[in-house]
């Protein structure tokens, strides 16, 4: 796998979202990788939104020089803190004024990636058919990745890879089907609906590292400890190889504990802080050392989390207490400034991904299970006035 691209106008990865976190993730992936000659090659960066801080971010990345991240935290009892700069991304555009040239970045691309955040697979009632063919862009992620895919069937390109890193459950599944679905809807040719459903591959992937902060205008301060699990299917294209991307049979078990013990821990402390009214810049840090909330969110786990992995077997129950025994170094990192005010945001999307699958899981393997704090989370969730 080397990277002999040198044409940015050609680069084989086009990723959408500029977030801090695929800065600190899949792109510093891809940019170590290259330096032993296992990328795929450069990436391009796709903003879909119009916002001001995008414009900024890629007015950074068209810049030369790379980006830095940061990497702070423990790794097997030793401190680490180093800088590293990220050279793997080329060039950027924004989606409301490049649309054309995010057109022919998409034929070019052997491989999609995207993290377009918590409501990123959401349909808007504005997009129309007239887009698929127009000068403008689609509002939704889905419509614009419809789109560009359909260019690829036009155009006669290779097949591509896409790798959803959102977290949502068989992402690669689900934004296949809510793109097929959309297809259909806006009464688009079989033949393409065909070429998405078979021609294509999608990959379920998930996606686990903690970055804490910005560096402005661009890069990220991130823990050492990354994961990207990747579900193998025939035909994919990697956009590297690297110690920290796994590729298995068997995305489940990464994605149930990281959604259950990590995230679904992020969530709880988040609700904690909104309860209490705590300081708006509290972080997970400073929320471990605070007295009841570590020790809440330790009755949480151990009275309506683990006994759901433990209902699973016990080679799930003893993989998930000592996941759980990393979460909570992780947790305590010293160095990372992790605010709760972030991780607080789209809250109530975010109990119903992580908190409501516990629940149904133990419905089925333990229905004895109380789980009142997670149950009380899911209705408050789900009620008028409470921030989605």
């Amino acid at each position: 796998m080397n990277d002999t691209n040198h044409n940015p106008l050609h680069n084989p990865i086009l990723q959408f979202g500029t977030s801090r976190f695929l800065q600190a993730h899949a792109d510093l992936f891809v940019s170590e990788a290259a330096q032993t000659g296992q990328a795929l090659g450069k990436i391009t960066i796709v903003q879909t939104t119009n916002s001001a801080q995008g414009a900024a971010r890629v007015a950074a990345f068209r810049q030369a020089g790379g980006y830095p991240v940061r990497i702070r935290g423990w790794h097997d009892g030793a401190q680490v803190d180093d800088e590293r700069r990220v050279h793997a991304v080329t060039q950027a555009w924004q989606t409301g004024s490049d649309w054309q040239q995010v057109r022919a970045a998409a034929v070019a691309a052997r491989v999609i990636i995207s993290n377009t955040g918590d409501s990123g697979y959401q349909l808007f009632e504005a997009d129309h058919p007239g887009l698929v063919d127009g000068d403008v862009a689609p509002q939704s992620f889905p419509a614009k990745l419809m789109v560009l895919l359909r260019d690829r069937f036009l155009a006669g390109a290779e097949a591509v890879t896409i790798y959803p890193c959102e977290l949502v459950v068989d992402n690669g599944t689900v934004l296949r089907e809510l793109i097929v679905n959309l297809a259909r809807q806006w009464r688009l040719d079989a033949g393409f609906i065909a070429y998405l459903e078979t021609g294509c591959v999608w990959i379920n992937s998930l996606v686990d590292r903690i970055v804490s902060e910005p560096i402005e205008p661009i890069g990220a301060v991130a823990e050492p400890y990354a994961l990207w699990a990747i579900e193998a299917q025939a035909g994919m294209v990697l956009p590297c190889s690297h110690a920290q991307l796994v590729v298995t049979a068997s995305l489940r078990e990464y994605e149930q504990r990281k959604l259950f013990l990590l995230n679904l821990g992020h969530t709880y402390l988040a609700q904690l802080w909104l309860e209490k009214g705590s300081p708006a810049a509290m972080t997970v840090k400073e929320a471990m050392r605070d007295g009841a909330m570590p020790d809440a969110l330790e009755s949480l786990w151990q009275d309506e989390v683990l006994p759901v992995f433990a209902a699973m077997g016990a080679r799930e129950g003893a993989a998930a207490t000592s996941y759980l025994a990393q979460v909570k170094e992780r947790f305590n990192n010293p160095f990372l400034a992790h605010r709760l005010g972030d991780i607080a945001q789209n809250h109530g999307e975010k109990i119903g991904r992580r908190m409501a699958p516990v629940v149904a899981l133990a419905q089925q393997l333990c229905p004895g299970l109380a789980q009142p704090r997670l149950r009380a989370m899911i209705a408050q969730a789900v009620q008028p006035g409470v921030q989605k």
